[in-house]
Formats: structure tokens, sequence, C-alpha cells
């Protein structure tokens, strides 16, 4: 599907609803209020659709206030994000170059999703890993205050250090999954020799115990994988520092559409791809190959400012306008 319109009439804001209403999240923002439109007090997201042949019928709901409610097929929802667990949707905006181009953080937060979506059994793994870290942290200074005594820093030393390895584990198996399809995908796009490398060691027991007196005077644990990054490299060349925004593009690409693909063999149908502005910067022959590719890799939403910009002909066109208001 082909979403076109001038720029400013609200195709992003459409792609955005979606995976709203998919997700029980927005990819732009964590601050739900920003989600409603000014001046308003509640904000409303209804999705109806197909999936594996079955009905789906999604319906969101959010008020200034209080927390989002969410409905699968009218049986309410205890969490609104756990649609993300019933449903696939992946999206690309422009700003998701921060993926490569970003700090580590950006990157682990990214994987780590990844990974809740490749493996819904691990994808609990990093949250308590956090927690873990937070409690040990927050024994630390304790103990550095004079609250507490050293020995209570030690059952969530060990914490840390159990789930800590469970995630350096869980992680490397994505970048694994990922591997063959990432490498193929980009040099499909004309981005040959795409790779990603997690060179990561698990956090020992000993290896943590060994760094506690840094630990105490830091206030914050010093070791484990809420340090660690993933590296987006074209052969040696990692693209944060040396890529040009044309290779970051086709990488984040790729990561997507690897995915998606990996997605598309586990599960029982291929999820929903959402691609906001992915036309504007690539060339004519890489339109063409990227075309091709989500042709074949289930339903897509593509945004563009003119038809003439997807070299294919879509299944189906949407036209969004402006709207006019009494005497404009």
């Amino acid at each position: 599907m082909l979403v076109v319109g001038s720029n400013g009439v609200g195709k992003t804001n459409l792609l955005e609803a979606i995976h709203v209403g998919g997700q029980g999240f927005s990819p732009r923002t964590r601050s739900d209020t920003e989600l409603i439109r000014f001046g308003a007090t509640a904000t409303r997201v209804a999705l109806r659709g197909e999936r594996a042949g079955a009905a789906v019928e999604i319906e969101l709901t959010l008020r200034l206030g209080e927390g989002k409610r969410a409905k699968l097929n009218g049986a309410p929802l205890r969490a609104a994000e756990q649609l993300r667990a019933r449903l696939d949707v992946l999206v690309f905006t422009p700003d998701r170059l921060v993926v490569v181009k970003g700090g580590p953080a950006v990157r682990r937060a990214y994987f780590d999703r990844t990974l809740g979506r490749l493996t819904p059994g691990r994808a609990g793994v990093p949250l308590e890993y956090g927690a873990a870290l937070a409690q040990r942290n927050a024994a630390l200074r304790r103990v550095a205050a004079g609250l507490s005594a050293r020995p209570s820093v030690a059952p969530w030393t060990e914490r840390v250090a159990t789930l800590g390895a469970q995630l350096v584990e869980a992680r490397r198996g994505v970048v694994s999954a990922l591997a063959q399809p990432l490498t193929e995908l980009a040099a499909e796009l004309g981005l040959p020799g795409l790779r990603l490398e997690y060179g990561a060691e698990p956090p020992t027991l000993d290896a943590l115990e060994g760094r506690l007196e840094r630990d105490l005077d830091r206030g914050a644990t010093s070791l484990g994988p809420h340090l660690d990054d993933v590296a987006v490299l074209a052969g040696s060349r990692d693209l944060r520092s040396f890529g040009s925004q044309g290779e970051q593009r086709l990488a984040v690409l790729s990561l997507i559409l690897a995915e998606a693909e990996l997605l598309r063999q586990r599960h029982s149908s291929p999820p929903l791809l959402l691609l906001d502005d992915v036309l504007s910067e690539l060339d004519t022959d890489r339109r063409r190959r990227l075309a091709e590719r989500i042709s074949n890799q289930g339903q897509a939403m593509v945004t563009a400012t003119s038809r003439s910009v997807l070299p294919l002909a879509p299944a189906q066109v949407v036209e969004i306008e402006a709207l006019r208001t009494r005497g404009g």
C-alpha cells in the first residue's frame, strides 16, 4: 500500500497511529500525552484486519491522567503493551537512523526489543536484569552512605551475574540469527559486507566482586551488559563513525527487513511493515530493489510525496490531503 500526500498532511501520523494500535506504544515518543491532540482530553485508535486467516479487531483508548486501555477482539488486555506479543509490526522512520548513528544505549534498546519479538520466551530477561541492576546500585549507595553493611550487596551481585549471563547469551542469539539475512538483504540493497559485532562477555560473580570497591566509590555497577554495544559494520568500517547517511539508512532498513524475514519464518504470518519516507534518499535502482523485496514480504505501508517515487505498481494507493478550514 502506498500512502501519498504533501509534506505535513499527516502521513507519518497515520503510520504512528497504526503502530500505536498494533503494538500499544508509539515509535516516536515514550510520552503518551503527546499522542493526544492539543486541546483534546483523549484519543482512540481502532484497527481491523486479518492475521493468519483469522479476524483481528483492536481498540486502544488513551485519556489524560489515565493509563492506556486496549481490547483485542473485544477482550480487555491487562496492559496495552501485551499487543506486542499478539501482533508483529515493524516500523522505519527517518529518525530510526539513530539505531546506527546514536550511542550504545540506543542499540542496546533496539536489539533487546528485537530479542523480545524473535524469542518471546526471553522477552523479560532485559527487564529482569535491569531491575536486579537497579537493586544492586541502590545497595551500593546505601553501603557507601553507611546505611547498610557490605554483605547486603552480595545477593544482588549474584543476581546481576546470573541474569547478565542470560542477557548476553540472548543477545548473542539475536545477532547470530540476524547475521545471514542481514548480510544478504544489505548486499541486495547495495551495501555489501554489512554485519553485526557483539563481542561482550557475560559478567561473572568473581569479576563483579573484584570491582566492589570501585562500584562502592561510584555508586553504580561498572561491569555488565548494561554497558555493552552492538557494532554495525560494513566490512571493517563502523558505520556509526565512518558511514554516510545513505549507508546508515540502508543499514537500518536491512535490519528491519532481516527481522521481518525471521518473523515470517518463525510465526504463522509475516509482520506488518510501516515504512515512512523510506524512498526519498534512495536512487532508482535501490528503490526498485526495495520495492521488489517488500512486495514479497507480506503487507507493507509506504509513505511518499508522489506516486512516481515507487517504481512498481502498488496494490493500493491512499491519498491524504490537508484539511481545509472554513474560509481557508
